[in-house]
């Protein structure tokens, strides 16, 4: 099949988004299909041609989506995505958050083929929640209309879109690349002494970092081999940085961002991999990061992560806020090895789910599925 994967982030900025596209499209080449990312022109970007497999489309605009600063499109010439769909006469064009504007709608409207749609965002679980909501709810009811097949990557990221239609929604995980994480998996960890607590994400409110520390702040008093390491940057991070100064809290270490090898080798030789997310989680690589190299995890209690910890994961999720109960969570995964020995045994079996080769299996056969039904809706309309 000739497959379009509409991305309205620039993709070489990095994400959860552009990987889960970069990994598809790698996934479904390897298949036979024919496949191109079509996206925006990274900004600042000098080079007129596009790499291989990609379609600039537009240019990217830096805007601060929902929780973070990203690279969006702006509008396209229509020529140019006319010109594009003519050339390469797609069988299918999926659109990754087809409500971030506003290239997805300008090619949507232009669409003559079976568009596919999934969510991957949840909206805010706050007061901005309503805001948000009158902003994009009737651009992205614009929308729907072109859609033939609507999909999110769990139940919580289906929340909103489903508030606007009455459609079924697919429900098709986020995955990774399993056997790059489990190869690591099985290479011998760095001996030490020390229990490490590792945090690894962009250091904002909503992340819960400061819950962690204060957490921190009390079991480092009675247990003196506890270390807690924080991975990632963000507009909180002076201020945490001054709490720990101002408690004189010990055995906190920052690294600001790091490389992806240095994430995988800290979540690697961590004891346990805390992600205490309060809200706005619509899923959660970075925990089935974790379940593949074998470390067990203490997580937030919001919808996305709950969407991931099921089973025997669910003795991870935690209330941040209590933090009584946030302590003995990390205490049982840092100390009692018959538990954490059963949950990295369970982790191991369950995350094969979302290897991309399974996750990649559901598009497939959607894509055959919607491109048939389209094709037999529209030869009875000609």
């Amino acid at each position: 099949m000739k497959i379009g994967l509409v991305c309205p982030y620039n993709v070489f900025a990095g994400g959860g988004v552009q990987e889960c596209v970069f990994a598809i499209q790698q996934e479904l080449v390897r298949r036979g299909h024919i496949v191109h990312i079509i996206t925006p022109k990274p900004r600042g970007s000098s080079s007129k041609q596009s790499p291989d497999g990609v379609l600039f489309v537009g240019g990217a605009t830096k805007v601060k989506s929902f929780h973070t600063t990203s690279q969006i499109s702006a509008s396209a010439d229509s020529e140019v995505i006319d010109t594009v769909l003519q050339e390469h006469n797609f069988d299918i064009l999926h659109f990754h958050e087809p409500w971030v504007p506003f290239v997805s709608r300008q090619i949507l409207s232009r669409s003559d083929t079976c568009n596919i749609a999934t969510f991957h965002a949840k909206l805010p679980e706050n007061r901005m929640n309503r805001t948000i909501e009158k902003v994009i709810t009737p651009y992205t009811k614009s929308i729907i209309k072109y859609l033939h097949q609507l999909t999110a990557v769990s139940s919580a990221a289906s929340d909103y879109i489903a508030s606007l239609t009455d459609r079924d929604i697919a429900i098709i995980p986020n995955g990774i690349d399993l056997q790059k994480y489990k190869s690591v998996a099985k290479k011998p960890k760095k001996t030490s002494k020390a229990k490490t607590i590792v945090f690894i994400g962009r250091l904002e409110r909503r992340k819960g970092v400061m819950y962690l520390i204060r957490a921190f702040e009390e079991l480092s008093k009675i247990d003196h081999a506890v270390e807690l390491h924080i991975a990632g940057a963000g507009p909180d991070e002076k201020r945490l940085r001054s709490y720990i100064d101002e408690m004189a809290i010990e055995r906190v270490t920052f690294y600001g961002y790091v490389s992806e090898e240095k994430k995988i080798s800290l979540m690697r030789n961590a004891t346990v991999l805390c992600s205490p997310a309060l809200y706005g989680e619509s899923f959660g690589i970075v925990l089935l990061e974790a379940m593949a190299l074998g470390v067990p995890i203490v997580a937030g209690d919001n919808p996305g992560y709950r969407s991931v910890m099921q089973q025997r994961g669910s003795l991870s999720i935690v209330n941040p806020k209590d933090t009584a109960s946030f302590i003995r969570r990390l205490q049982l995964f840092l100390e009692d090895e018959a538990i954490r020995t059963a949950w990295i045994q369970w982790a191991d079996k369950y995350v094969e789910q979302f290897s991309y080769k399974h996750v990649v299996d559901s598009y497939e056969d959607l894509y055959k599925r919607s491109f048939s039904e389209y094709s037999y809706r529209k030869s009875i309309s000609d």
